[in-house]
């Protein structure tokens, strides 16, 4: 697929399967790349250039920035690693008992979150860097993400369940929830605007969900079906791996198996766009904090049986319009 204006592959690519893409703080230049050969590498968008990689012992399954200057990373290896781009240094934080499905910061507390499939959540002092406590949850726990102002955490777990926290009390639920999709969730996001959060599963399927349990507001939830193709009068359905928003506009992007991107408005029940088809799956989306760039994880995520070795694993970096991203009512 040749390159164009719009959108570049990145160079110097892992070498196994994406696990995750994430812009830096602030920035459209600097983007994580975790992946399953046990590497996560920061590259600069800008220059096309892998600036640091560093290594776990195991596949790595999710990553996040800190700061500027420093990303916390997780993975089979079931440790919690810190890494300083000064120094070109990593340092263990600490383990879970299973591997670390997902690390997300959380800036209003200064606290890194950790979920594992040993079913506990794990809070982090980064300037210690020490364990702050552990909390356990009753599944594994697959999908963690962060709501600032009011201070919330998300969390998806086996059994379709969704949990919302506190962070600032973690001594309840606030709200125990089941999704409303039938199978298993893939991915949770949330709206920037705080109203609510997008779930998808592996049944081509997206649920716009809201915080609010306000009978009234609870009426504007609705699901939607999405990443499904026709071939020969048979309808493929396909896991939604992957959602991301646009911080300005709260439009969001979904990526699936199908190797398709959407861009959707889900206030207004809109599709506003689909871009090209991509070489294998969409593993990872991640917009950049302005919304000017959508990275593109084309990763091949083993959800069936091929005949031919699957397209290369590559990250797409796509400059976005207002016409591609900007709901039609603004």
């Amino acid at each position: 697929m040749a390159d164009s204006p719009i959108e570049f592959k990145l160079s110097n690519m892992p070498s196994d399967g994406i696990s995750a893409v994430k812009f830096g703080p602030n920035s459209s230049q600097f983007l994580l790349v975790s992946s399953w050969d046990e590497t996560v590498r920061l590259y600069d968008v800008i220059s096309d250039s892998q600036r640091f990689m560093y290594s776990h012992s195991a596949p790595v399954l999710d990553c996040c920035f800190y700061d500027a200057v420093h990303s916390f990373s997780g993975g089979l290896d079931k440790t919690l690693k810190m890494y300083d781009f000064n120094t070109s240094t990593d340092q263990v934080i600490g383990t879970h008992t299973a591997p670390i499905r997902c690390v997300e910061y959380a800036p209003d507390v200064n606290m890194v979150v950790t979920g594992s499939w040993d079913s506990t959540i794990k809070l982090w002092d980064p300037r210690s860097p020490t364990l702050v406590g552990t909390f356990p949850q009753l599944a594994k726990v697959i999908l963690i993400i962060i709501i600032q102002t009011p201070l919330s955490k998300i969390v998806g777990t086996a059994g379709r369940r969704v949990l919302v926290w506190d962070l600032r009390n973690m001594g309840y639920v606030q709200q125990r929830r089941e999704s409303n999709l039938k199978y298993q969730t893939r991915c949770i996001r949330s709206f920037p605007n705080k109203q609510g959060y997008v779930l998808s599963s592996i049944e081509g399927r997206v649920a716009v969900e809201y915080l609010d349990p306000n009978p009234e507001i609870q009426k504007k939830k609705y699901a939607f079906k999405c990443h499904r193709i026709k071939e020969n009068g048979q309808e493929l359905i396909y896991p939604v791996n992957a959602i991301a928003f646009h911080y300005g506009y709260n439009t969001f992007a979904t990526g699936g198996c199908d190797g398709y991107v959407n861009i959707w408005d889900g206030f207004n029940k809109k599709r506003l766009c689909q871009f090209h088809r991509y070489p294998t799956s969409i593993a990872s989306l991640a917009f950049s904090h302005d919304g000017s760039v959508l990275a593109i994880a084309s990763s091949f995520t083993c959800e069936k049986e091929v005949d031919k070795s699957p397209a290369p694993d590559t990250v797409f970096i796509r400059n976005v319009t207002d016409q591609e991203t900007k709901p039609k009512s603004l």
